[in-house]
């Protein structure tokens, strides 16, 4: 039988052949830039929406949102309490920074967080959650404003967003079709921690003899296995990416700015129940201890409100359901000055935990959506989350500002923050047209 001859390796025959390949594609003749061409996006294989490794990253997820954003969700019990014992010389105003910072620096510092993990894995929860641990037991000793603004505001602040991103992104590497589903059920975990550490708070620092270091450290001890369960549970999917530390081009895409604008404006407003609505429950006459449950009743409601726009937003529009959401949060903290008893107290604490629970899992569902490569989901998350989270910073301190000079003007915060919220969720819809579908689509 005969073969077909070939040249020599590094013969110049061979080399003019290869030479001439490499000109032409599928013979058709055309010029190929090879260090121009745009790289295809990596197949890792369709994401397993579901099965135990899945659901195990996801049940140590959400073990760090109840941990973390759980806790962070508690500071109007904290607030009320300042107010009337180690810091009661200082303005509602100035104890709201320490909260406002802390939600801000959670998620500023997911900048880090969510690179960090889409270079290195899930091995960057573990430092994490040992500093938040050590955190709260140092919290416990704070007595004046600046140690508590230094422990609470800085470092939790900035443990919680090294915690927070790598969970959304690794939640994100196993679900892609029932990927926003999935997020709402791991941010029910801070719905469930905002339930229960209120409650606890509230009965041990207004109805124990416990003091403010013990009830401090009795929740320091109640997160400890949860995090634990978080180390062991929480993997990488995907194997760690290895470009650049931040994806500068992200800020091209005009979807993604107007996302984050946004939520920048939603921060802005939403905050404001969970940090007057138990001070403006006590000015209503309400019993403080009952003031206090009222947290945990807006975090109750807004567990149904991070799950069920979660799932219909896989179907009908992950843009649709943040945007939505904003809108609904908005018009419901208008209503705020309308409850006056502690019925209506009661009832608006549900309507707002429900309204404003679709937002934060909103906004990674729908900040999702703009990465082509799902190993940079974790970045382009901490990148907007981080811009965003300045609406939180400066949000609260605002509206302490205007309760103090309208003197108790819970009105003018309410009327405020519900047209910043509403404004919010219109600048979201109009990020619909940056989509393919346009802005009636399923975006």
């Amino acid at each position: 039988m005969e073969t077909a001859a070939t040249e020599p390796k590094g013969s110049p025959e061979a080399e003019g052949q290869e030479e001439s390949r490499q000109r032409s594609v599928g013979g058709a003749g055309l010029p190929v830039d090879h260090e121009k061409a745009a790289p295809e996006e990596p197949d890792f294989g369709p994401a397993p929406e579901g099965g135990t490794r899945a659901w195990l990253v996801a049940g140590g997820s959400a073990c760090i949102f109840f941990c973390t954003l759980g806790f962070a969700n508690s500071f109007g019990t904290f607030q009320a309490y300042y107010i009337t014992h180690q810091l009661q010389a200082e303005s509602a105003s100035k104890i709201s920074w320490i909260g406002s910072l802390e939600s801000f620096l959670q998620f500023f510092a997911g900048m880090v967080g969510g690179p960090l993990f889409d270079h290195f894995g899930a091995k960057v929860i573990r430092p994490a959650a040992i500093a938040y641990v050590f955190a709260m037991m140092m919290l416990s000793l704070c007595k004046t404003y600046w140690q508590i603004m230094l422990v609470q505001g800085v470092l939790m602040g900035i443990v919680m967003g090294l915690l927070q991103l790598p969970a959304f992104a690794a939640v994100s590497q196993y679900f892609e079709k029932n990927r926003a589903g999935a997020l709402g059920l791991v941010m029910s975990g801070s719905s469930i921690g905002g339930i229960v550490m209120p409650i606890i708070l509230s009965k041990m620092l207004n109805a124990s003899s416990l003091g403010f270091g013990w009830s401090v450290r009795v929740i320091g001890f109640v997160i400890m296995p949860f995090m634990i369960f978080a180390c062991i549970g929480i993997k990488a999917r995907l194997p760690r990416r290895e470009t650049q530390f931040w994806i500068l081009s992200a800020f091209k895409d005009i979807r993604f700015v107007l996302l984050i604008i946004a939520l920048f404006f939603l921060f802005f407003g939403m905050f404001t129940p969970f940090f007057y609505l138990p001070s403006y429950a006590v000015s209503q006459g309400m019993d403080p201890t009952l003031a206090g449950y009222l947290l945990a009743i807006l975090n109750a409601a807004s567990t149904f409100g991070r799950i069920i726009p979660g799932v219909l937003a896989d179907k009908y529009g992950r843009i649709n359901a943040f945007a939505l959401g904003g809108a609904m949060t908005g018009i419901v903290i208008f209503c705020m000055n309308s409850a006056t008893t502690n019925a209506g107290l009661i009832v608006y604490s549900v309507f707002i935990g429900f309204a404003s629970g679709t937002i934060i899992s909103g906004a990674g569902a729908a900040f999702s959506l703009c990465p082509k490569d799902v190993r940079n989901v974790g970045t382009y998350m901490g990148m907007g989350l981080a811009l965003s989270g300045l609406g939180g910073l400066i949000g609260p301190p605002v509206n302490g500002a205007i309760v103090n000079s309208y003197d108790g003007g819970y009105f003018e915060v309410s009327m405020f923050s519900g047209a910043l919220c509403l404004f919010g969720g219109l600048i979201a819809l109009l990020a619909k047209l940056a989509t393919p579908q346009g802005i009636l689509g399923n975006t």
